[in-house]
């Protein structure tokens, strides 16, 4: 086999062992399903194109190219099963039940035609009805996206790819010495393509448990919108925070209230849509940036608290609070309609006026009363250049935290 040719397959298997061990990192969180549709997709086709490049065990041609017949046409069964019923593309129980029974004759029928040529013409036969599976998963998906399924269009693509690795790799099993060299990284290409469709299909079909999760677990105290806990879990925090603090007084700790003041005026003059979009991004930028010591939660209907249990270096905190004014204060094109279809045409550009407070709280202090003034510390700060404000101690007034300025 060329040199290049087996770079082009290390890195398709290293695909495949990415997304095995993605599959891992689900399971591990109990996302089960997810996990074992990747993990399942991953070595399956792994095993496939083992068998089909002839790097099994095998010295006998003959029983090697019954083998491979066997492979292709199981391999193309269970994932065609896989695509259709486990993604959705199939709806209803009795379409998913019809199409596995005769996704299942059709596996016996050819398995016993094929025993009753030579090997070789088995394994063309085997390679001709998996590319025929491929073929039908094609016009379903098709047919799914037409009717308005997103998802399916990603099918689409990725079934496309399985049938060009396929055939590829059905040339390379039936002519391993003739065959060009090109047509290797051709197919490696062409299966790292279908693996990472299949990955991205199993993500968007499945996220929706994640979210599930923390919606069951927390209930009214998560907010679906901004992906973290709402308001009405900021008291069970902040309580939190301050026994910690109670328990531990040499770690003191920091409130960090972030407020935006133009979130009003954008829902009036853009709708509702516009608005939670707006939460939605600000809430991401403000998760990307936030180390995960810091825990964060919904401030009223235009803010966020971050709460520091540890924080002894302040000059973290304080770097931090700058990068939050300065991240969520980048602008953003909005979609102001809620459609599925124009979620991605933003006709509102906007950018939010952003506050943000420091203040450190003692354990002898009202909880109720450290928010409120940290809140009203980060509605302060909206007017000033740096957009950050402090408690100054000394003077005993809110000031403005300049880039030279460490409270």
């Amino acid at each position: 086999m060329h040199m290049v040719a087996i770079g082009f397959w290390g890195a398709f298997f290293a695909t495949a062992a990415l997304m095995l061990a993605g599959a891992l990192a689900a399971f591990a969180k109990s996302h089960r399903r997810v996990a074992l549709s990747a993990a399942f997709t991953s070595l399956v086709s792994a095993l496939f194109v083992v068998s089909y490049l002839g790097w099994l065990t095998v010295s006998d041609t003959a029983l090697e190219a019954r083998l491979l017949a066997h492979v292709a046409i199981v391999s193309a069964a269970l994932l065609g099963l896989m695509l259709l019923t486990e993604l959705g593309l199939l709806r209803g129980a009795d379409v998913a039940r019809r199409v596995r029974w005769r996704m299942l004759a059709v596996a016996v029928v050819t398995l016993g035609a094929g025993w009753l040529v030579n090997a070789r013409q088995a394994l063309a036969l085997s390679s001709l009805v998996a590319l025929g599976i491929g073929l039908a998963g094609l016009l379903i998906a098709i047919r799914s996206g037409r009717r308005g399924d997103r998802l399916a269009w990603i099918a689409v693509f990725g079934v496309v790819f399985m049938l060009v690795a396929l055939a590829g790799l059905s040339w390379i099993a039936l002519d391993r010495r003739g065959v060009p060299w090109l047509v290797h990284p051709a197919s490696a290409l062409a299966g790292m393509a279908y693996l990472t469709s299949i990955g991205a299909m199993l993500w968007r079909r499945y996220s929706y448990l994640i979210e599930l999760r923390e919606v069951l677990a927390q209930g009214p105290r998560y907010d679906p919108v901004t992906r973290m806990q709402s308001h009405a879990a900021l008291g069970h925090v902040v309580g939190l925070a301050f026994l910690h603090q109670q328990q531990h007084p040499a770690r003191p700790l920091m409130l960090i209230a972030i407020s935006i003041g133009n979130l009003s005026g954008l829902e009036k003059l853009h709708g509702r849509a516009a608005l939670n979009h707006a939460l939605y991004v600000c809430a991401s930028r403000l998760r990307r940036c936030v180390p995960a010591d810091v825990e964060m939660v919904r401030l009223f209907d235009d803010g966020f608290l971050l709460v520091a249990r540890d924080a002894g270096d302040r000059q973290r905190l304080v770097q931090l609070s700058r990068l939050v004014a300065k991240r969520l204060s980048q602008p953003v094109t909005l979609s102001t309609s809620a459609m599925a279809s124009d979620l991605e045409a933003g006709q509102a550009k906007w950018a939010a006026q952003v506050g943000v407070g420091l203040l450190a709280a003692t354990s002898e202090a009202d909880p109720s009363v450290v928010v409120s003034r940290v809140n009203d510390m980060s509605r302060a700060a909206q007017s000033y250049a740096s957009r950050v404000a402090w408690y100054d101690e000394t003077s005993g007034r809110i000031c403005e935290l300049a880039s030279t300025d460490l409270p």
